[in-house]
């Protein structure tokens, strides 16, 4: 069973400290049959604006590469297209190889999403967590009084499933680590979700908890359950469970 924290609500925006701001336009590459803004879109964009928010620090060329070890989504409105989509990144609580990251997106026509994620500053050469500059952790800690944060995880690998499919990989969706990017497991859960459509209409909450890297080539298994208003969700290669994923209605 998830952990409580995978039912609480995210935390609010701080009044003071430094708030990341950004904005553009919903493209149509990114919605779907019903005009809103896909999950994959979404992870995409959170990841944009990490890149634009360690620029706009001064941060970007000692900390170029990060990994995202969970990344939530609440769908509290969705937002639609067309629509000018108004983002603001803050830290929420880090330590020093490690922060949250909330970033909130805002339509202007309407439409609120609210995301976390927990991003890993990583050494380029040893593949491992790398200690961040003292400048970054000054610049992060403006928003937050929580400076010793550590990993736990909010879901548990599933273990039944009341349905079993393969999910096939293209080679988009490799990055540069020759790992599958973050967005590709959003289209898998894109795949859960037309199967469950009630579970996610808004507002609902998507999670994943990336486990290991799956690599191109590798044969990947879908597996998910439904237990009453939350639906469990394996991302596997054989019985290795790669991710961890939930949907489950917010309240």
């Amino acid at each position: 069973m998830p952990s409580n924290d995978a039912y609480r609500r995210l935390s609010p925006r701080p009044d003071a400290g430094y708030v990341y701001r950004t904005s553009w336009p919903v493209p149509t590459g990114d919605i779907d049959g019903d005009l809103r803004l896909r999950l994959d879109g979404v992870a995409r964009y959170i990841q944009e604006v990490g890149a634009e928010n360690l620029l706009d620090a001064g941060e970007a060329e000692e900390h170029p590469h990060w990994l995202v070890q969970r990344t939530v989504i609440d769908v509290v409105q969705p937002i639609e297209w067309p629509n000018e989509v108004s983002f603001s990144r803050w830290c929420p609580a880090l330590s020093t190889r490690w922060c949250s990251m909330r970033v909130d997106l805002v339509g202007s026509d309407g439409g609120r999403i609210e995301t976390e994620g927990f991003w890993i500053a990583i050494n380029e050469r040893t593949l491992t967590p790398q200690r961040v500059s003292d400048s970054l952790i000054e610049k992060f800690a403006s928003t937050t009084e929580v400076h010793r944060l550590k990993w736990r995880p909010w879901l548990a690998d599933p273990a039944d499933a009341d349905v079993t499919m393969p999910f096939a990989l293209r080679r988009t969706d490799i990055d540069v680590f020759e790992h599958v990017t973050n967005t590709a497991y959003w289209h898998a859960i894109h795949e859960v979700m037309a199967a469950q459509p009630e579970i996610c209409r808004p507002p609902y909450r998507a999670v994943v908890e990336y486990r290991k890297p799956i690599r191109y080539g590798e044969e990947v298994m879908l597996r998910w359950a439904r237990r009453d208003d939350d639906v469990h969700i394996a991302i596997a290669v054989g019985e290795e469970v790669r991710a961890a994923a939930l949907l489950r209605k917010l309240s």
